[in-house]
């Protein structure tokens, strides 16, 4: 029988939500994004081969008002997991594991994954999404 008098392990409303503890949920999470946005890219390169109207019908769902949702949500997950990725390389090197240094760098993963989605989408929209 379980003792009632051993403390308890601290459970999620004990902790306070930092940076760094989101930047670790949100790389794991915008990994399983991308896995999921590799079968719409799988798609897109079976439509494209498929011809034509294949592609047209494609076309048409990426453009749609929820298609530019998912293509926005997927464009971000993609440029958060490597400005993040390129973080844990350099603490898998031996750099920045002192809190000042480790918070810093995850608020550069943020910030900086939304500046460069932001920079893809109005590159994007500039060339009419042309490549």
């Amino acid at each position: 029988m379980a003792n009632p008098q051993r403390p308890l392990s601290p459970h999620m409303q004990v902790y306070r939500w930092q940076v760094q503890m989101v930047s670790s949920i949100l790389h794991r999470a915008t990994g399983i994004v991308l896995a999921f946005g590799a079968l719409l890219i799988a798609w897109g390169l079976l439509a494209l081969a498929g011809g034509r109207g294949s592609w047209e019908s494609f076309s048409h769902c990426a453009s749609s008002p929820l298609g530019m949702v998912v293509l926005f949500g997927w464009a971000w997950a993609f440029s958060y997991h490597l400005i993040n990725g390129i973080r844990h390389l350099v603490q898998d090197a031996g750099y920045d594991y002192a809190i000042p240094q480790f918070v810093r760098n995850s608020w550069i993963s943020v910030i900086g994954s939304l500046v460069l989605v932001a920079v893809i989408f109005a590159c994007a929209l500039k060339t009419g999404g042309a490549a």
